[in-house]
């Protein structure tokens, strides 16, 4: 089976929080779909912070993908963490270009219960992030 361009890239930055690269990964038209954010979040820059937030919020020690599902640009990455004490599922839906670059990621999450507090401590973080 081969490999999916960009997905090797994308568990690096997850796995190993290695966002070295990560503008250069991120397409400059970049789309992410948050669980918690109505409005889709646009650009390199502005996905480039969720996702490290994210990254520290959600894939914490606990994080692990469970199923990975892929075609020729997709892949559809289930995960499960837990987050003060609450066991979080979810799944990242994302869209490469033909380059390996990241063009539209969606996040899901469930149980409503985890939604509200990644919500809260993503909001949080974002904050901080912007001093």
């Amino acid at each position: 089976m081969k490999t999916l361009k960009g997905l090797e890239t994308w568990h690096e930055f997850v796995k190993n929080k290695n966002d070295k690269n990560l503008s250069d990964f991120i397409d400059d038209n970049a789309i992410l779909y948050s669980p918690v954010v109505f409005t889709p979040i646009e650009g390199s820059f502005m996905v480039g912070m969720y996702l490290m937030a994210a990254r520290e919020i959600i894939a914490n020690s606990n994080f692990k993908y469970v199923r990975e599902v892929c075609d020729d640009e997709n892949a559809i990455l289930e995960f499960v963490t837990e987050i003060n004490e609450i066991t979080v599922e979810g799944v990242d839906m994302i869209k490469f270009t033909a380059a390996g670059k990241l063009k539209e990621i969606k996040v899901m999450i469930r149980p409503l219960k985890a939604v509200s507090m990644v919500h809260q401590k993503m909001g949080a973080y974002l904050q901080k992030m912007n001093g």
